[in-house]
């Protein structure tokens, strides 16, 4: 275990190179950051945290970088993330409550997540596998022919068309719409099957049939696999960091495109906390040069999804953190009040 000292040093080189893009020499640290050691000890402390494997040097300069493992340490041992300002605050706020739609929900935490790191922005949306029942409609497009329609707590709109095998008045209609959503609204996915299994039972034996295959309908919609979706936005903002990437940028741009990369990255959504993956944590080779922030979102404290950046390892981790959380409890909060 390093020294609370050395740990300061490991602190101050992290900051200093993360705001200055320049290594970081024993001489800058004593004169930007109050130590109270001199530079002799300081030089020494470098020295151990290097023999560590917590900093580097990068060519035959003074100065030191951190590497992947000093990165770990200083985002373990952080106190906390950076606070937004109220500007910030009022900004997110603003922004994403404007949405018209779930589409629009994703589409403005994107940008704004890519505005406000200056990192590539990555959300997924909502799977209907951690969702629950908002509303199930019903309606009737021909005597044999209804739309399905069914609505989740995350905004998320399936629509089905059914073939009735016989023709299905109103007064039938009406009273299994309400029936089905007496028994099924608030519930999670997974409940639902038992919850209507015998709904057919309760209607006319003329009608049954056609309940039956709403049912159906209904229950496909809910087991089915649907295919996980993100949105990715602010890909341009890695050219700004061309000197980040020892190589060259194509690899991180490569995989990046890869929708099966992208969902390892984000992780399976089960609750909401953070994660930091830092150069070589991330599997896929074309990402061992950057760090990749997530958490994830939902309304309370189980996750429907998760959103996150990418960016060099040389980021501001807690600003970038503390901007990860807060878009992730704004979305949370208009997806319950949705």
């Amino acid at each position: 275990m390093l020294s609370e000292r050395r740990l300061e040093v490991l602190r101050a080189i992290v900051q200093d190179y993360v705001g200055t893009e320049e290594p970081v020499g024993s001489k800058a640290l004593t004169e930007r950051h109050r130590l109270g050691v001199s530079p002799a000890t300081v030089r020494n402390d470098m020295a151990v945290l290097e023999d560590e494997g917590f900093i580097a040097q990068p060519h035959t300069s003074a100065g030191r970088i951190p590497t992947d493992k000093g990165y770990r340490l200083f985002v373990d041992r952080l106190a906390g993330v950076k606070p937004l300002s109220s500007p910030e605050r009022r900004a997110i706020h603003n922004f994403l409550d404007c949405a018209v739609d779930l589409d629009d929900v994703v589409a403005r935490t994107v940008r704004l997540l890519a505005q406000l790191t200056r990192q590539v922005a990555i959300v997924q949306y909502p799977s209907l596998t951690r969702s629950t029942v908002r509303h199930v409609e019903l309606l009737a497009l021909s005597p044999a022919r209804l739309m399905l329609v069914l609505i989740t707590d995350t905004g998320r709109v399936e629509q089905r068309m059914i073939d009735c095998p016989a023709p299905f008045g109103e007064t039938p209609l009406a009273d299994l719409r309400a029936r089905l959503n007496s028994r099924v609204v608030g519930r999670r996915f997974s409940d639902v099957p038992q919850l209507v299994q015998d709904l057919p039972e309760s209607f006319e034996n003329e009608d049954r049939g056609t309940v039956s295959t709403v049912l159906t309908t209904l229950l496909e919609t809910l087991v089915e696999e649907t295919e996980e979706r993100l949105m990715i936005g602010g890909t341009s903002n890695l050219t700004r960091f061309g000197h980040d990437f020892p190589l060259v940028i194509r690899p991180v741009l490569e995989a990046l495109e890869e929708q099966v990369v992208l969902l390892k990255l984000l992780g399976e959504a089960t609750d909401s906390g953070m994660t930091v993956r830092i150069g070589h944590e991330n599997a896929h080779e074309g990402l061992t040069s950057t760090s990749v922030v997530t958490v994830g979102y939902g309304s309370g404290d189980e996750a429907v999804a998760k959103l996150g950046v990418v960016g060099p390892t040389r980021m501001d981790y807690p600003g970038t953190m503390g901007a990860v959380r807060a878009v992730a409890r704004y979305v949370g909060q208009i997806l319950a009040e949705s």
